[in-house]
């Protein structure tokens, strides 16, 4: 029986209960951005925006999702009586941190890009803008060595620069900003957009608003930290020089692999049977098909690392040569021996184990 009383994260977030992982994500992404405070200064946004955090933070949740589904809101958070889930604990409790801008800030890896990030210069013009409909990674495209919007890389940076002047003019100092990219997006190069907006002086000494969108290649094997610059692309003023707009390349955070330099690690997880039987186990890889690995003439320990050479990422400097994939093995012990099994093991395996 399912119940039904208390709030609808589905609702809250428009979708249906059979929605994917991908759907929820989709769905809170837009709507975060439609109602973050620094955007929406309407009423009731603030509260939206924190119902829209909550909603996503339980749906994407694959243990509070199970609970939520069963037993609706009041028993994911212990309300319910003795209806709601129990086990060794007791009755399963959760409750909302209360802060929405910490749930943006771990999916979008800033807390707010509208004020921290897009609001630049001395009026508080907004200089970039986001789109609700639009992939929020697609607007955080960057340049690559020079090109369009007169961007350069580097693999060094300092967190704040300091101003600089040319030809008597100050310039104030450069603004940076994460950007985060998937893996794989690392492994194969991708395109980004960046939307600009800001404000130009005309030969007549007003300004304008001049927008623009600069579509930039990431290279395949980029490490994190790789620092890509766009020259004096801030607001105009008379006095000053426009800032540098400064990207910080990050790992976006993945659900199989850890990035090592170009090597990324698996964990694959096996049986206590397997490990000592011996197991088929089929991989999954970056940039090509699912990879069969034959562990039937051995034993696999909890030590124990395969290196798949050629599955990791493109070198930086040589995308033709690529990293390795090193397996790791998480061995699942069963929590408990009948004494036939015990028996049956202790009479089987060597003394000396």
């Amino acid at each position: 029986m399912k119940h039904t009383m208390g709030k609808d994260y589905y609702q809250i977030l428009g979708i249906p209960r059979n929605a994917s992982d991908d759907d929820i994500k989709k769905a809170y992404r837009k709507l975060a951005l439609k109602y973050h405070p620094d955007k929406n200064k309407a009423t009731g946004a603030e509260e939206k925006f924190k119902e829209v955090a909550e909603a996503y933070e339980v749906l994407s949740d694959k243990k509070k999702k199970d609970i939520y589904d069963k037993y609706g809101e009041e028993g994911l958070k212990g309300s319910a009586g003795n209806s709601g889930p129990t086990g060794q604990g007791g009755t399963y409790t959760y409750s909302f941190h209360g802060d929405p801008r910490a749930t943006f800030a771990q999916f979008f890896g800033t807390s707010s890009p509208f004020q921290a990030f897009f609001d630049m210069g001395g009026g508080g013009t907004r200089m970039f803008g986001f789109d609700e409909d639009m992939d929020v990674e697609d607007n955080f495209g960057i340049g690559a060595f020079r090109g369009p919007g007169n961007a350069f890389r580097s693999q060094s940076f300092n967190v704040h620069g300091s101003p600089t002047k040319t030809k008597g003019r100050d310039q104030d100092p450069p603004v940076e900003h994460d950007l985060y990219i998937t893996l794989e997006e690392i492994c194969k190069g991708c395109t980004k957009k960046m939307k600009i907006s800001r404000r130009v002086i005309q030969q007549d000494g007003s300004s304008k608003k001049e927008d623009k969108v600069l579509t930039i290649n990431i290279k395949p094997g980029w490490k994190a930290g790789t620092k890509i610059t766009f020259q004096k692309e801030g607001d105009q003023t008379r006095n000053k020089l426009p800032a540098d707009i400064v990207f910080i390349i990050r790992d976006k955070p993945h659900s199989l692999f850890k990035r090592e330099g170009s090597d990324i690690r698996y964990t694959a997880k096996i049986l206590l049977k397997q490990a000592l039987c011996g197991t088929i186990i089929t991989i999954p890889t970056l940039c090509s098909d699912k990879i069969q690995l034959n562990l039937l003439n051995e034993i696999v320990k909890p030590t124990t690392v395969k290196r798949i050479q050629g599955q990791g990422l493109p070198f930086p400097k040589e995308p033709n040569r690529r990293g390795d994939l090193l397996v790791n093995f998480d061995i699942k012990f069963p929590d408990s021996l009948s004494t036939n099994a015990k028996d049956i093991l202790y009479d089987t395996l060597p003394n000396d184990y």
